[in-house]
């Protein structure tokens, strides 16, 4: 984390090793790792489709800039959807799909269990929707969302079709290559996926190998449940809390998370755009999320990490927020996307 002797370093004291619990809930077993201490205000992250917190959020804490940041002020629960941890065994394709409502649920059960009340959220593309769809169903319990490249609509024709395929694919061929190419497609830029004459960079073949290592009928569940989603853009503007949304300029849901801003109070939200960037925007650019991070949890009365060895121990509350940090302008941020491109 940097030299001891410099005036700027930081002194975190975590065990580096999250320690996984499974919770029983009235949907089934699911996997949490608990990563901090567990007295900060709690952080709950879900992820996109066939990744966990190894493969979607890896990138975020590798960056030490980000590290330090969410380190210092949250204890961590990172939330795999069920079936996603590693090593879960494959499940019967018998098993009845859960809903989009049924997961929302569990993280209800999850945040009981644990004995949390109110929590940030950190979500990323179907993950982001599940977690949106919980601050909708479960007001008191959120204070914060951090979406990435999110969903809110119902899937379009296209996205429909699409996952029909990779869903057949999965239920009769599990994690085959075609599948693996079309993931990739949806979390990485064309720049990391490589083409004939450039390779693929370190962190798309990463994530190639965490694939294989998939049991396709359990990420079948999931894209089930995904596909068959609501539409819950005319719930966004009922939410009460700060939301901040990172996008990749070329993810294949752009489109979606500027509309869902769109739908969202303005004086709440901010929306930024990451240049030369994909779906996944946690892995491939996580350094241009390092700012804007740091402004937003500063409305919660926290702050960048310093030289003192000081944890944050007081909840999460809206009535800590200054009124002055509510607004976008105030977070650094400005209310139509911002681009954002790291040399």
């Amino acid at each position: 984390m940097g030299d001891s002797n410099s005036s700027d370093s930081v002194s975190v004291d975590i065990d580096l090793c999250p320690k996984e619990h499974l919770v029983r809930t009235n949907k089934g077993i699911v996997s949490v790792a608990v990563f901090g201490d567990p007295d900060k205000p709690a952080l709950v992250t879900y992820p996109d489709l066939a990744l966990n917190y190894n493969s979607c959020f890896q990138g975020l804490f590798f960056c030490q800039e980000t590290y330090s940041l969410l380190i210092h002020n949250f204890c961590i629960y990172h939330i795999s959807p069920p079936g996603h941890e590693v090593g879960a065994p494959s499940s019967g394709p018998d098993n009845p799909v859960l809903t989009v409502d049924d997961l929302t649920d569990q993280i209800l059960e999850i945040l009981n269990f644990f004995g949390l009340g109110v929590v940030m959220c950190m979500g990323v593309t179907a993950g982001a929707y599940i977690l949106t769809l919980f601050a909708i169903k479960y007001r008191q319990r959120v204070t914060g969302l951090i979406l990435v490249s999110p969903l809110c609509g119902a899937p379009s024709w296209t996205e429909w079709l699409l996952n029909k395929v990779i869903s057949n694919l999965l239920y009769f061929y599990g994690m085959c290559g075609l599948v693996k190419e079309i993931l990739l497609t949806r979390y990485f830029s064309k720049e990391l996926r490589g083409c004939a004459r450039t390779p693929e960079s370190d962190i798309v073949q990463s994530c190639r190998r965490f694939l294989d290592e998939r049991q396709g009928l359990n990420i079948w569940r999931f894209l089930e449940a995904i596909n068959r989603r609501p539409d819950i853009s005319e719930g966004l503007w009922k939410l009460q809390c700060r939301s901040l949304i990172f996008v990749g300029e070329h993810s294949p849901f752009h489109s979606e998370a500027v509309y869902m801003t769109s739908k969202m109070d303005r004086r709440h939200s901010a929306l930024v755009e990451v240049q030369a960037c994909g779906t996944l925007v946690t892995e491939e650019q996580p350094h241009a999320m390092s700012t804007p991070l740091e402004y937003f949890i500063m409305g919660y009365g926290m702050y960048k990490p310093s030289r003192f060895n000081v944890s944050p121990r007081s909840p999460l509350s809206p009535s800590f927020i200054s009124p002055e940090l509510l607004s976008p302008e105030s977070m650094g941020l400005k209310l139509k996307p911002i681009k954002t491109r790291i040399s």
